[in-house]
């Protein structure tokens, strides 16, 4: 008899070492992860664990026929700065990859009789706002508004939530007997800080970036500009949106794709709440011009008002509460 799992990809990565923590806690879920790399020490015997390639057919053919998914968080990505530089790759790994995933989670569907919930974190990373002047303008962004990503990331992001609601609405739909969708439900997260795992090469990553240099005391040379500013939510925000947008019924929710989110904040004041815990902190602003541009096309803020009202999204963490009671106290008992 197969296991009843719920499958958790690219859970090496900040997000996924939370989701495990948590889900892990909880009764009634046997936990199924995979990843390139081996889950950090701390997180061992929290799950079912193959390090492996989502790329990999015979691999995911043999985990079809040893476990029974009925929910899929698909975490596996190759995140926006790295993309730049191998934007093939970032194709392969996350449209591809995404792509065989739905594929499975579809054929999942239809052999149990009832939808796969399929969670898909999706990024600010969507949306390409033309120049400064319209970030300005139209500074709280909706989900449906300047979807005209820059960077491969992005473009893979949104495509992702394109294929994902083909194959909960369309798949086969030609089909003699229409067979059962999967339930396919995204988020387009901010910029995620982490007190707890190092940043992980995304282009948002200057924020945790500079804490994490202050408490080891390491100067820093952050790549945007003071006045830069986009939204961002900390981890247990995150993995709280994922879990509550999970368990939501369908028949609650009116959209596909939900923007969440909880602060916005110019890099320089990020750097002044940094100062006052880490007040020996030697941060510079020195500007990369690529990184720089990517970011100037990320909206100012978040209209999240849909999942506000669809399932009652609201963040535990405000700016000063993110700082104050977990980003600062996590990140120096780390260092400590």
């Amino acid at each position: 008899m197969r296991t009843r799992v719920v499958l958790i990809t690219g859970c090496a990565g900040e997000i996924g070492q939370a989701l495990i923590a948590d889900l892990a806690e909880r009764p009634g879920y046997e936990l199924l992860t995979m990843d390139l790399k081996p889950l950090p020490a701390e997180l061992e015997g929290r799950s079912r664990h193959i390090v492996g390639d989502i790329l990999d057919e015979s691999l995911m053919g043999r985990i079809v026929t040893e476990y029974e998914i009925h929910t899929i968080f698909h975490l596996a990505a190759l995140l926006s700065a790295r993309g730049e530089f191998t934007p093939e790759l970032a194709h392969r790994v996350n449209v591809e990859g995404t792509l065989r995933l739905l594929r499975l989670a579809a054929e999942q569907s239809e052999w149990q009789g009832k939808p796969v919930r399929f969670i898909f974190p999706s990024s600010i990373a969507a949306y390409g706002l033309p120049d400064l002047d319209t970030k300005t303008r139209d500074s709280r962004v909706r989900e449906w508004d300047w979807n005209q990503p820059q960077t491969m990331y992005g473009c893979n992001k949104l495509y992702g939530e394109l294929l994902g609601a083909y194959y909960s609405t369309n798949y086969r739909q030609l089909a003699a007997d229409r067979p059962v969708m999967l339930d396919f439900r995204s988020l387009r997260f901010p910029g995620l800080i982490s007190a707890y795992t190092v940043p992980s090469g995304g282009t948002s990553d200057y924020a945790p970036e500079m804490l994490h240099a202050a408490a080891q005391g390491v100067a820093y040379e952050c790549f945007v500009r003071p006045d830069t500013r986009i939204p961002f939510m900390v981890m247990p925000d995150a993995v709280k949106a994922l879990l509550q947008l999970a368990a939501v019924e369908r028949g609650n929710l009116s959209r596909q794709v939900y923007n969440v989110t909880s602060f916005s904040l110019s890099a320089a004041e990020i750097r002044q709440m940094v100062l006052e815990a880490f007040p020996e902190a030697a941060i510079t602003f020195v500007p990369d011009r690529r990184r720089q541009a990517i970011v100037d096309s990320w909206p100012a803020d978040l209209n999240d008002d849909p999942a506000r009202r669809d399932w009652r999204w609201q963040p535990e963490f405000d700016a000063a509460r993110a700082f104050g009671q977990y980003l600062i106290p996590g990140i120096k008992q780390r260092y400590c």
